[in-house]
């Protein structure tokens, strides 16, 4: 019931199942994150479909053919009867099915009447699809494509009217595609924020064009108002070129007028984009000159630590809250001050990201309620009633060194609040824009994104990843694209983190997959080694850099990677809640 509730009420929501395939898209008809294409055509000879196949084979081959892209899908035109070889004209939708799909001849009532003509059934389940921005988008929808195909004068079966986008399965998706993140902006800081994009993997060396395409096209329509672009007003001068001394040039056009910090940050999106695909010097030119004056040459070891602003301290060891206390991870030991000492009972505990301040959510007579202080300190008490409140979550602050000045957490299952620090210090509630998720469950968990673009919430046992989207005039924000990640593989998650900001890791009361990495396009599910834990889950931690901590029913697990087996962590104790800054 619950699916069906999220089909209804957001379409752009879906669940990813775990799949593979055979087909792929050629660079004329692939989303517009290539229109730069930068080789000459490949022009490799197409072989002709085996002889006497019948019409449940063709459609069968058909899709298989699609994984070769080139000469506008030559291969899989092949199975198109003439006129359909000239008249098929796929839309620029990309649809990722399973590896096991199925061909069935429709039923009767649906066959023609003429025995030369016969409609099957392509049948399977749909992983996802690639937009025309060139970003995976999850569905758990079902494929039942009809496909007509008539006996030819030759004696053969061909496909007379074929499927309007292009089929692929996983596996082959994974082949002719390259994932890479391409980067923009957290809106009110200097942290990088990574927006996963797929492009045609195919000539490799037209991989650093088709990506410079996609940076200058601006974010994927799920991150579009969440994220900042210096390179907006930017467009390419020529193509995007190789050297004879080993550099890629950038010729960019557009940006003359932009401050020097602004282009120093518009290279930091470029090399940043470009270090996935090549290994080349980046030559950054603005109307032929050094992008930014003193440096024309850049490689990744060139830019400021754009993620410090958003990664934890390694000194930070992490904390958690048990018996009412907050303690140390690294010691185990209380920490200092009163909630440490417990004049406070806790029930959950944020650390903001550099440490600085602690948020708490305190047991009361009547519920819960909020603390918000610095760090050792008991807090400032949020004038918010609650029964019930989610564990909180930190921005990040909008400098190195500097505070958070906003913390998040949810209210009585249903209400996102933000919580601000005013100018004379006091912690003012917001209600976040969360309609799109209205009437579809109880959210029992919030993680911002370390950058504070995106969150990742636990709804009605599902995951579910938004993009978070504030007012020009800082005055609202909304939770906007949610997206069900994984949803038939994981419906019982009761705890979640980002690992970095695009890879999840959960935490779920399944015995079948109790930890799992999901990245943030659901596109992929790694299950780790679930030896020594004990079902069912509790909570869980991650961070950039750091060992994986998870509490079952005994206590808390480590584990570095997927694969590694658990490890019980030196300051276990039972009923721990774990929790790294963030």
């Amino acid at each position: 019931m619950i699916r069906r509730r999220y089909r209804a009420l957001l379409a752009t929501f879906a669940a990813a199942l775990t799949v593979a395939g055979c087909a792929a898209v050629p660079t004329e008809t692939q989303p517009k994150a290539v229109p730069q294409e930068r080789v000459a055509p490949q022009t490799q000879e197409i072989p002709e479909p085996a002889s006497g196949l019948d019409p449940l084979s063709v459609v069968r081959e058909f899709v298989r053919a699609s994984v070769q892209p080139t000469n506008d899908h030559a291969a899989s035109r092949a199975y198109l009867s003439p006129a359909g070889r000239k008249q098929w004209r796929p839309d620029q939708t990309v649809t990722v099915i399973q590896d096991e799909f199925g061909t069935v001849y429709a039923p009767d009532k649906d066959q023609p009447q003429n025995e030369t003509e016969r409609v099957v059934t392509l049948r399977g389940a749909q992983v996802g699809r690639l937009g025309q921005d060139s970003s995976f988008i999850p569905s758990d929808e079902p494929v039942s494509e009809p496909v007509r195909v008539k006996l030819q004068r030759d004696g053969q079966w061909r496909i007379v009217d074929p499927p309007d986008s292009i089929m692929i399965t996983e596996t082959d998706f994974g082949e002719a595609y390259f994932r890479v993140p391409v980067y923009f902006f957290g809106p009110d800081s200097t942290a990088l924020v990574p927006d996963l994009r797929y492009v045609v993997a195919r000539p490799q060396s037209g991989l650093p064009a088709r990506v410079v395409d996609l940076l200058l096209a601006g974010p994927s329509n799920a991150l579009t108002g969440a994220v900042r672009n210096p390179l907006d007003s930017a467009s390419l001068e020529s193509n995007v070129t190789g050297t004879n001394d080993g550099a890629l040039v950038v010729p960019l056009s557009g940006v003359a007028e932009q401050s020097q910090q602004d282009k120093k940050l518009m290279a930091a999106q470029m090399v940043r984009s470009l270090q996935h695909v090549t290994t080349s010097r980046i030559r950054l030119l603005s109307d032929g000159t050094a992008l930014v004056s003193g440096q024309s040459e850049w490689r990744p070891s060139d830019l400021p630590a754009y993620e410090a602003v958003s990664s934890p301290n390694s000194e930070l060891p992490g904390l958690m809250t048990v018996g009412g206390l907050v303690r140390s991870l690294g010691s185990g030991a209380p920490i200092d001050g009163p909630v440490g000492a417990g004049a406070v009972d806790v029930r959950s505990a944020a650390q903001s990201i550099n440490g600085q301040q602690l948020a708490i959510v305190e047991n009361t007579r009547g519920g819960v309620r909020l603390r918000v202080g610095d760090y050792g300190t008991e807090g400032q008490v949020v004038d918010y009633p609650a029964k019930n409140m989610t564990r909180p979550t930190w921005l990040p602050p909008t400098s190195n060194g500097g505070k958070s000045g906003e913390l998040w957490t949810v209210v009585d299952g249903e209400q996102v609040v933000r919580v601000q620090q005013a100018p004379n210090g006091q912690w003012i509630p917001q209600r976040v824009n969360a309609s799109e998720l209205a009437a579809v469950g109880a959210i029992t968990g919030l993680r911002l994104s370390r950058d504070g673009t995106r969150v990742a919430m636990i709804v009605g046992g599902q995951l579910v990843v938004a993009s978070v989207v504030r007012a020009p005039d800082g005055t609202s924000v909304s939770l906007r694209a949610p997206r069900i990640l994984k949803g038939d593989q994981l419906d019982s998650v009761v705890d979640v983190d980002w690992i970095n900001q695009d890879t999840l890791i959960v935490a779920s009361s399944s015995e079948r997959i109790p930890v799992a990495r999901v990245p943030v396009d659901g596109l992929g599910l790694d299950q780790f080694n679930s030896s020594n834990l004990t079902p069912p889950m509790r909570a869980i931690t991650a961070a950039p850099g750091r060992p994986i901590v998870v509490a079952d029913a005994s206590g808390l697990w480590t584990a570095n990677d997927v694969g590694a087996v658990w490890r019980p962590h030196p300051q276990t104790l039972p009923a721990a809640e774990p929790f790294y800054p963030g």
